[in-house]
């Protein structure tokens, strides 16, 4: 506990010093230009408004990282720098006139620039440069900008982005940059760069427009950390959840297809006890518990509760001699309605049907699939299996050497003593095998 309030008070501590630069040391991948991530993970909103024009015209605009950040709206003359600056010329015997490893150009506001024609703005003079994006990274057009004398510089969009609004920021140093930075997009551009061409406005000789730079930082900009620290902590905890909720709909659907479809079960038979023999009943997919029986054909006759129709395959006897139920060990009783499954085994209509329906699909006793069809019933019972040694002796062809048979050697019960003494043969045996 004491950890995290040490952390969250540095990070606290750490934004309210500088908004935009404690995230930067964090931010090993940051580029010149901008990127979408840093942008969206980090941008404050501004406005660059047109206060010479009624109504005023305004353009949404995102401060730069970097640079003087603005407390109070800034009101200047807005300048493209193309008006009235040049790239220098390029000088063979002074190797520091190009000392970067990217061209000069006005429009793009990169260095080195020179003055050209007789106007340009004074130094005492509150302006606002104006450039594209483009050419050199955003600090190298702050830096020359403030060279110039501009209180502040406005970068537009470019035409590959022209619907960007990025966060101008550097991976460099960038504590020389004392003036304010701002960019807005190329539309916007296009159209601030039109509106000073045709402007009546003029100032030392140059046309311009009265520009305020106004920034207002969300709140997301000082909650940031706590927000960001609030995340990694849930995290783990939205992933597991997730992933029990996954395994939960994954157990659901693997037991969903273990049972047996309601339809199908209510479409088995079913039979009820009379006490002397088994009353059989067609099977109805309505209910589990039919409560009439069919009306009777006249024609025909009364039904024999113990006969079976013409269409019923013959059963062997350990079908009809079943008594009880194998999930509730219960005798079955006069008025005991039983579902009839294909493998012939009988048990209580409603407990066999919340065993398949909401359990399994298999029958509790032999585990064979309700909602596959059954051939015919064997002869024996499936609890009931013939031993290998009688099927072999049934097989072997009869010779004229008695021998015991296995079915008369006594089956071993719990009062059969653990070690026994070999039998005896008796005489006629021993003479036999003497001769």
């Amino acid at each position: 506990m004491i950890s995290i309030c040490l952390l969250l008070a540095l990070s606290s501590g750490l934004v309210h010093a500088q908004p935009s630069n404690w995230l930067r040391r964090f931010t090993p991948g940051s580029r010149d230009d901008g990127s979408w991530l840093w942008s969206w993970a980090w941008a404050s909103d501004g406005t660059v408004s047109v206060v010479d024009r009624s109504p005023s015209v305004t353009f949404p605009a995102r401060p730069a990282s970097f640079g003087l950040e603005l407390t109070d709206p800034l009101l200047g003359y807005v300048i493209p720098l193309s008006a009235f600056m040049a790239p220098c010329p390029y000088d063979p015997d002074n190797s520091t006139s190009r000392r970067h490893s990217f061209d000069p150009d006005a429009v793009f506001g990169c260095p080195e620039l020179c003055t050209i024609g007789n106007h340009e703005p004074e130094p005492t003079d509150t302006w606002i440069a104006l450039v594209q994006r483009g050419g050199c990274p955003f600090v190298e057009k702050a830096r020359q900008a403030q060279k110039l004398g501009a209180r502040a510089v406005v970068v537009g969009g470019d035409r590959d982005n022209p619907d960007a609004l990025l966060n101008m920021f550097s991976e460099r140093d960038a504590s020389d940059v004392t003036i304010a930075a701002t960019y807005i997009k190329y539309w916007d551009y296009v159209q601030l760069s039109h509106m000073i061409a045709v402007s009546n406005t003029t100032h030392s000789g140059l046309k311009t427009l009265s520009l305020l730079l106004n920034t207002e930082y969300s709140a997301w900009e000082w909650y940031s950390p706590i927000i960001t620290f609030i995340i990694i902590l849930l995290l783990p905890s939205l992933l597991t959840f997730i992933t029990l909720l996954i395994h939960r709909v994954r157990a659901a659907r693997a037991a969903q297809r273990d049972r047996a479809p309601e339809s199908v079960v209510h479409n088995l038979p079913w039979r009820e006890w009379t006490g002397t023999g088994w009353e059989k009943h067609e099977p109805t997919s309505d209910t589990a518990e039919p409560s009439s029986t069919p009306d009777p054909d006249l024609e025909r006759g009364p039904d024999d509760p113990v006969a079976s129709t013409s269409h019923d395959l013959p059963l062997p006897a350990w079908v009809e001699e079943q008594t009880e139920c194998a999930i509730c060990l219960e005798m079955f009783v006069k008025g005991d309605r039983v579902r009839v499954l294909p493998c012939y085994h009988l048990f209580h209509i409603a407990e066999i049907d919340e065993w398949l329906i909401h359990k399994k699909k298999l029958c509790p006793i032999c585990k064979a699939d309700v909602t596959q069809p059954r051939g015919p019933p064997s002869d024996h019972h499936s609890g009931d299996r013939p031993s290998a040694e009688h099927s072999d002796s049934e097989q072997l062809p009869s010779s004229s050497t008695p021998s015991r048979s296995p079915s008369t050697i006594p089956q071993p019960t719990e009062r059969t003593p653990l070690l026994q003494t070999p039998e005896q043969p008796s005489d006629g045996e021993a003479q036999q095998s003497t001769s």
